[in-house]
């Protein structure tokens, strides 16, 4: 029952994305990002809700949807992507491996909405992907990035990564810490069956700038990944 049940949702989501990326991608030609940017979010939560999936939002109360931010978040699934998109108030781009703007519709899709490519087997060209976000998060654009680079595979978060400390430090925005639980009983990585559920994003308080400002890249690195484990409900 499952692998058909899994089989009518992966069509499913297959006719929807394709739909959705159409769509997304001829609003980048017709108007401002502030003005579609709540249809896309509108069109990510009814694909949850018509999908089965159920989500709870808390600590929507330490957000403040009309300022800047570089928000975090543990990585899950492959699903992070609706559930951000849906849930996060602001508008906001994400930081996504280069190899994923080849892919066909999705990669000119994301490239059209300015997501920021990052090449991650050489620091060098990854250091251009982010002097581009911090100019991009200076000049009024919220961006998130996902510090341990790979979805996970035990449910449990892999360490950070060190690049996305340095747009923290550099930026001069708050860090805003997201924890998502639910995503990885839902849909495994390297399986391909899906189980409707629960899920849920929570929202930390903002590490303030002063703050960032007086920890090292590590010591940033560190309270960000407690920060985050606590927003995770591992139940």
């Amino acid at each position: 029952m499952k692998q058909i049940r899994s089989a009518f949702l992966w069509i499913f989501f297959l006719f929807y994305a394709f739909n959705f990326l159409v769509f997304a991608i001829i609003c980048t030609y017709l108007f401002p990002v502030e003005k579609y940017n709540p249809w896309l979010q509108f069109l990510f939560r009814g694909f949850l809700k018509i999908s089965g999936i159920k989500v709870e939002v808390k600590g929507l109360i330490n957000i403040n949807k009309d300022k800047v931010y570089l928000f975090m978040s543990n990585h899950v699934s492959i699903f992070d992507v609706a559930l951000f998109g849906g849930y996060i108030p602001n508008v906001f781009r994400g930081i996504e491996a280069e190899r994923q703007f080849k892919w066909p519709i999705y990669g000119f899709a994301i490239k059209r909405l300015g997501n920021i490519p990052i090449n991650r087997k050489s620091p060098a060209i990854a250091m251009k992907s982010i002097n581009k976000a911090v100019e991009k998060i200076k000049n009024g654009l919220s961006i998130l990035i996902l510090p341990e680079g790979h979805r996970t595979l035990t449910g449990e978060m892999k360490p950070f990564k060190k690049l996305p400390f340095l747009i923290a430090k550099n930026c001069e925005k708050e860090l805003a810490p997201i924890g998502i639980s639910g995503l990885f009983s839902l849909k495994k990585k390297g399986s391909w069956l899906i189980t409707p559920g629960n899920v849920q994003i929570n929202f930390g308080k903002p590490i303030g700038v002063e703050e960032i400002n007086k920890l090292s890249i590590d010591e940033l690195k560190i309270i960000t990944k407690e920060k985050i484990e606590k927003l995770i409900d591992y139940k």
